[in-house]
């Protein structure tokens, strides 16, 4: 099988040498072999990550924040976090994946430091604020630094089966097991000693994949000439309109999960408070959420690889999140504190999330010549998400309430499957057979992806 889209750095999977059997195992399950340890680190780094995400905004609350003041905290984040989403592709060009994970990880580490040691004893929200806000620059970093590790290596006909298991490990831990994490320690720890614990989890998960993962392709990426670190950075921009099927395609992303950010704020109060549920409830309904859709990513980013990119995007993703997310307000809202019904809905719309994932291996094929450049527009999109979702919160739900809110994103996952119209490969036909990705020739680049 042929890489039909020249890569950058040499595929890793072709060897003169045997295997050994950890890595046929993971060739066989799309993983490229050489960053196998990065996975596992990935999921132990966003575990730690996740533990917070479904009961920090009821602590803060309970520790005297106001509600709307919570609400901008998250905001702030969000824009750090997108922002740092945007960086880690650019930096990644510049500096190579490796370093720019290292920064996320000593950033993380640094700044939970300062929320938790400073901030939050003191209960001053201005250094909050600043250790929260700024530790919002490190997961991204870390994270989106490695998925341009992994569009680096992987081969373009497993392509979205290896960002299936990069999103499998990215939600596997926030916030599906991160939450189960918290649910287990709360009750004995406490929740202030819980969010040390997830410092530790962050650090081990992050030495594990930096430490082990020996692939040299971690290192700065050979730049032309004229490609220095300045036009590196204003072309991660100006590719948004200089290619806008990379623009759609980061708009489509930041829609993706802009309401899970949103219902992170805005849920845990809804369910606990006006449904009835125990908080306890509450972590157990986001872990099946989100347990489904680790095992949605994989199987939506193998359909992606076999039925087209573009197909699975629009169908299982957009259409998918329009009725998944009105379901989960209005069941329980008719239903009341009934654990099944919710636990139903709640593992629909974890599973429709999963419907966007070959979008990670869409973007980087629309422009092949600048892949990083178009990595860094879709990590702009996912990073700009925690961002959208909380100021949609913060907008929207004073005036408009919790059902006005998930309207609006019930509306904006309509919108983006029409969207994926314009996702179209630049040589692509409309319609790309079952199995296209692993036929094509490397004369037709853009024609062998899925659409």
């Amino acid at each position: 099988m042929k890489n039909p889209l020249p890569s950058p750095f040499p595929s890793p999977f072709p060897s003169p040498l045997p295997r050994p059997p950890i890595a046929r195992a993971a060739v066989r399950l799309g993983i490229p072999p050489t960053l196998a340890w990065g996975y596992l680190g990935l999921l132990l780094f966003m575990i730690g990550d996740g533990v917070e995400s479904g009961y920090l905004s009821p602590y803060l609350i309970d520790q005297g924040v106001p509600e709307p003041r919570v609400a901008l905290l998250f905001t702030v984040y969000g824009i750090a976090a997108g922002v740092a989403a945007w960086l880690s592709g650019v930096l990644s060009e510049l500096w190579g994946p490796r370093r720019v994970m290292w920064t996320g990880l000593a950033i993380w580490g640094a700044f939970q430091a300062v929320f938790l040691a400073v901030a939050v004893p003191l209960g001053s929200y201005p250094l909050m604020m600043l250790g929260y806000g700024l530790r919002g620059l490190g997961y991204p970093l870390f994270a989106y630094g490695f998925l341009v590790w992994i569009a680096g290596v992987a081969p373009r006909a497993r392509l979205s089966t290896a960002m299936g298991w990069f999103w499998f490990a990215f939600t596997g831990g926030l916030p599906t097991l991160g939450s189960l994490v918290a649910s287990g320690l709360i009750p004995h720890i406490g929740a202030y000693a819980t969010l040390w614990a997830a410092l530790v989890l962050v650090a081990v998960g992050g030495l594990i994949a930096l430490l082990l993962v020996r692939d040299d392709r971690g290192g700065p990426r050979p730049r032309s000439e004229g490609d220095g670190p300045l036009a590196t950075l204003l072309g991660s921009v100006t590719i948004l309109w200089r290619n806008p099927r990379v623009g759609t395609g980061a708009l489509v992303r930041t829609v993706n999960t802009a309401s899970q950010f949103g219902f992170f704020v805005i849920l845990p109060v809804h369910f606990t408070r006006t449904v009835g549920f125990s908080l306890t409830q509450w972590l157990h309904l986001l872990s099946a959420m989100f347990a489904t859709n680790i095992v949605a990513n994989l199987l939506c980013g193998m359909i992606g690889d076999r039925f087209g990119w573009r197909r699975t995007i629009a169908w299982c993703g957009g259409a998918g999140c329009t009725v998944s997310t009105l379901l989960l307000f209005y069941v329980p809202q008719a239903a009341g504190a009934h654990f099944g019904l919710a636990l139903v809905v709640a593992a629909f719309y974890g599973a429709t999330l999963a419907g966007y994932v070959p979008i990670s291996a869409l973007m980087p094929s629309l422009e092949p010549r600048h892949q990083g450049q178009a990595l860094a527009a879709l990590n702009l999109g996912a990073g700009a998400s925690t961002f959208v979702g909380p100021a949609v919160v913060a907008v929207f739900a004073g005036p408009f309430g919790v059902e006005g809110v998930v309207w609006i994103f019930a509306g904006m996952y309509a919108v983006s499957t029409v969207l994926t119209v314009f996702l179209k490969l630049p040589d692509e036909p409309d319609t790309a057979p079952a199995g296209a990705a692993t036929a094509a020739a490397p004369a037709a680049p853009s024609a062998s992806a899925p659409a």
